[in-house]
């Protein structure tokens, strides 16, 4: 890339423009321009205070340490998503972080889990995860396992407060040179001979060029929607509910590790515990709840005293033709949205950050690059799109117009497909690098009810007694383990108190 084009303009702050600009600045070292344009007067949308474990792996490689973030975001750890009302009214399940069980010779574990279950041999599924027994006791810690050990890692996310975190990637990024710059978007001034985006033009009058422009600003998409007229890909038709209102409230102990998702009448309410507050929310469908009915369930449902005004967000689920058109690369909700069930919004901000790194322009972007670009993007947003489907389709909540129009709606063909093969003999087939992998879908299918005729026949290779000493011995071995780590209030407590020169905490199980 020549000097004239080694300038990215990032479009709007918030979690999705200081992510990106925090991992330019690592990643892009000396000779890049990287100016984010922002406006203390309008609001961020504050999305994503819960995450998935590669959450892990961006911080790191920010090189942040663990304990100064908690500090710094009033963080607290996460196992996984406890989902309360989806499978039946008095329901309730953990899709939880990690490996189900352990395989034994060529199957998984699960197989053998369907034959005992039949037999009435089994206990529940989440008795054979690791993060749910440890979950549901509100234990954590920090797991290294001997190099040998036939048991799995204990993998881990983050609850945080999204707004401390832009602020705290503010810091990191402009201690690296990223320059921002205070000001609203006027207007986006275009080449009359390229037709890409030329500069921003501010409401004082200041010009900003670039040569790539990534678009952070929102739902509004001012850049790859406003100017260039992308298009949108509207996905209500699978996913109704076009509302959320949220307010924090007092925070309560337990500091539970895990979020919750509650099925309300016609959607769901989150329950997200931080060190200093509860973040609360619910999103719901407006054609079957009033935006005043869904406040008045929301607040009769928290913990402790609401701290703020409730506040409401309208969207429509689906995303962008192109997340990439011509030189504007869009990320975050400006690219998109899947209300956040499985916490995923984050995560496909980390993602577009990655992919932008991935397809870093030497020079005149390439349209096979974008092109390249934009499949990957869509694929993955796509499959997460029918992970998320599948919670609506397999809910048991009768009797309710908005949870049974869901359970009888026409399917996208690989979630039709999927859920087929599950049912048949117990099959899942994880597609290329597919976010959710097979734990994550048998998870959510067998704790909403979706339940095989059949496993895989190698499964039958056990007599009884060997199958139930191959369960007692993995339920025994997490039960164990749990045991023996810290209550998640101590451990948080005691690890964010952690200097950064000191060694983290860590249990050897």
């Amino acid at each position: 890339m020549s000097e004239m084009l080694r300038s990215i303009v990032i479009a709007g702050g918030g979690t999705a423009g200081w992510m990106t600009a925090a991992a330019l600045a690592r990643f892009c070292g000396k000779g890049w321009r990287i100016t984010l344009v922002e406006s203390e007067e309008i609001g961020t949308v504050g999305v994503g205070e819960a995450t998935i474990p590669m959450i892990r792996n961006f911080n790191q490689a920010l090189g942040i340490d663990e304990a100064q973030f908690l500090r710094e975001t009033q963080g607290t750890y996460k196992l996984g998503i406890e989902f309360a009302g989806w499978g039946g009214f008095d329901d309730r399940y953990i899709h939880a972080f990690g490996l189900v069980g352990r395989g034994l010779g060529l199957l998984p574990f699960h197989h053998y889990w369907l034959r005992a279950r039949a037999a009435g041999r089994a206990g529940p599924l989440g008795d054979y995860v690791l993060n749910a027994v440890a979950a549901y006791g509100n234990r954590f810690a920090h797991v290294q396992r001997a190099p040998d050990s036939a048991l799995p890692p204990m993998p881990y996310a983050y609850h945080f407060d999204a707004g401390l975190y832009a602020a705290f990637l503010r810091r990191y990024a402009e201690a690296r040179g990223v320059v921002r710059v205070e000001g609203k978007i006027a207007q986006v001034e275009r080449d009359g001979t390229s037709g890409d985006v030329a500069a921003l033009m501010l409401t004082g009058g200041e010009r900003i060029d670039g040569a790539l422009f990534v678009d952070c600003t929102g739902f509004r998409g001012l850049l790859i929607e406003g100017a260039l007229a992308t298009g949108y890909e509207d996905w209500s038709h699978w996913l109704p509910c076009d509302r959320a209102v949220a307010v924090p409230c007092a925070s309560v102990r337990p500091l539970t590790p895990y979020t919750r998702s509650t099925a309300r009448t016609a959607g769901w309410q989150w329950r997200i515990p931080l060190q200093h507050r509860t973040g609360n929310g619910h999103v719901f469908c407006s054609r079957h709840i009033s935006e005043d009915e869904a406040t008045a369930t929301l607040l009769a449902n928290l913990d402790g005293e609401a701290l703020a005004e409730p506040r409401l967000l309208r969207f429509t689920t689906g995303k962008r033709k192109q997340f990439w058109n011509r030189n504007v690369v869009a990320i975050g909700l400006a690219s998109g949205f899947i209300e956040p069930l499985e916490s995923t919004s984050i995560h496909l901000i980390q993602t577009g950050i990655n992919r932008l790194l991935d397809f870093l322009p030497s020079g005149p972007v390439a349209s096979a690059d974008r092109d390249a670009f934009n499949r990957l993007a869509d694929f993955e947003i796509e499959r997460i799109r029918d992970f998320v489907i599948l919670h609506y389709t397999a809910n048991g909540r009768t009797g309710e117009p908005f949870w049974d129009a869901l359970r009888t709606m026409a399917l996208p063909e690989p979630l039709a497909n999927r859920i087929a093969m599950f049912r048949s003999d117990g099959r899942i087939v994880r597609e290329h690098d597919e976010l959710f992998d097979v734990p994550g879908w048998l998870q959510v299918m067998v704790g909403q009810g979706v339940l095989p005729e059949r496993w895989h026949p190698l499964a039958d290779q056990l007599d009884d007694a060997q199958l139930d000493q191959f369960l007692s011995t993995v339920a025994t071995a997490f039960a164990r383990d749990a045991a023996r780590m810290p209550a998640h209030d101590d451990f948080v407590a005691r690890f964010v108190a952690t200097p950064q020169s000191q060694p983290q905490e860590v249990t050897r199980l």
